[in-house]
């Protein structure tokens, strides 16, 4: 599949901003107006109203009660959208320097706005990346994903040891908490203890420990080292 980088679609951000969320909720369960209504920070009755004027576009398949998933169309210019922001972002990173806690907002602005040719010279100039700095895969412009086996960091069990991949977040503050750990995708993390009922997860980061929420934990996907992980570690 080609994505469609054709300028003339006429959609509004707001609508583009829909395709987006409904696409990153798909991702991770079903796309209901109440998960909606929370990603975009909008009442029910709004994203209601909004459903139904993409669905008469042919944008969507929404039915009432059940949910809301992306025709061909709309998955094609949600696709489109993700491959904007996340180059947009990789450029504001490893180009300009700007640190990966504060380039979300400006690569939001950017995916609206950006011509088919830039995003074209921006891909090449980039080396055809296939992950933004978050770890989060980039489109290509046939709008294929690369394919991530991941788990939760929360899952890895104590004693081994995991390669961060991606960052479940685009929370600022958290993302800056997560750099100042070295949290980042490509580095390595040994699990060496989980307290019982809730207590804390504590990790190994560059020789550093550190405990952590398990909410945090929650929020690192990571991909198990086989070869470090063939006998049990010892303190």
């Amino acid at each position: 599949m080609m994505i469609n980088l054709d300028e003339s679609k006429n959609l509004s951000e707001t609508s583009e901003d829909y395709l987006k969320a409904i696409y990153d909720l798909a991702e991770e369960a079903a796309a209901t107006t109440s998960r909606l209504a929370e990603r975009l920070g909008v009442a029910p009755a709004t994203v209601t109203s909004m459903l139904k004027r993409l669905a008469d576009q042919g944008w969507v398949d929404y039915r009432p009660y059940r949910g809301v998933t992306l025709t061909p169309a709309g998955r094609e210019e949600a696709l489109r959208l993700l491959r904007s922001h996340r180059l947009a972002e990789t450029f504001l990173v490893e180009v300009l320097g700007l640190p990966w806690d504060q380039v979300h907002a400006e690569a939001h602005r950017w995916e609206h706005v950006i011509s088919a040719a830039v995003l074209e010279r921006l891909d090449a100039l980039l080396g055809h990346p296939a992950y933004d700095p978050h770890g989060d895969p980039i489109p290509s412009s046939g709008g294929d994903l690369p394919e991530m086996a991941t788990r939760r960091l929360l899952d890895v069990e104590p004693g081994s040891v995991a390669r961060v991949e991606r960052v479940d977040t685009q929370a600022s503050d958290l993302l800056h908490y997560l750099g100042d750990l070295g949290l980042k995708p490509g580095v390595t993390v040994r699990v060496i203890s989980v307290e019982p009922y809730g207590g804390p997860f504590t990790i190994e980061v560059g020789g550093t420990r550190h405990a952590i929420g398990r909410e945090v934990a929650d929020r690192v996907l990571v991909h198990l080292d086989t070869a470090q992980n063939t006998s049990v570690y010892d303190e």
